[in-house]
């Protein structure tokens, strides 16, 4: 859409990295571009995605309908979750071949895990197509993804009411 297409990490350890790449999805879509919004060791149950279908412009790519966390997860569950992480990256890239913006949602995590090699997405960021805008969200990213990056924003947490002891909330934290 507007020429040269930038990449984005969302990282930290507060609440928001997600809410704000569906924000930057909706502003998109409200310029008429095409969004291609995949998510990694997230299930069906999170909050954003009912509305993300609803969009018109948005490929939102399925995921499993529940997912544990990964140090909940036996050696088994790691290994289909790692082919299912691998399988939705490159669904990802092949539709982002016709997007002007393609969100990676928790794909750091999944690097982090070892849920996917890191290799395989700084490939593919190295050689995106020109114009595509890609959005990484996650709690860390390694330097050299922040150094290839073009934004690295930090999502911190001075308070959060999980380190009372509290859960998390339907609608508001997933």
């Amino acid at each position: 859409m507007n020429g040269m297409g930038r990449i984005h990490l969302y990282t930290g350890c507060g609440k928001g990295k997600t809410t704000a790449a569906v924000g930057l999805t909706v502003r998109l879509i409200g310029r008429g571009g095409a969004v291609v919004f995949a998510q990694f060791l997230k299930g069906e149950n999170s909050g954003e995605r009912a509305v993300l279908a609803k969009l018109p412009g948005v490929d939102l790519l399925p995921v499993p309908d529940e997912i544990k966390f990964v140090f909940q997860m036996t050696s088994r569950e790691k290994e289909a979750c790692a082919q299912g992480a691998h399988g939705q990256f490159l669904r990802a890239c092949e539709a982002a071949a016709h997007a002007d913006l393609l969100v990676l949602d928790e794909i750091l995590d999944a690097i982090e895990t070892g849920m996917l090699a890191e290799d395989a997405v700084l490939d593919y960021l190295r050689h995106k197509p020109a114009s595509l805008e890609v959005v990484l969200t996650g709690r860390r990213a390694s330097d050299t993804l922040k150094e290839l990056a073009d934004y690295v924003m930090r999502v911190d947490s001075e308070k959060h009411p999980y380190e009372r002891g509290l859960p998390a909330r339907e609608g508001i934290e997933f």
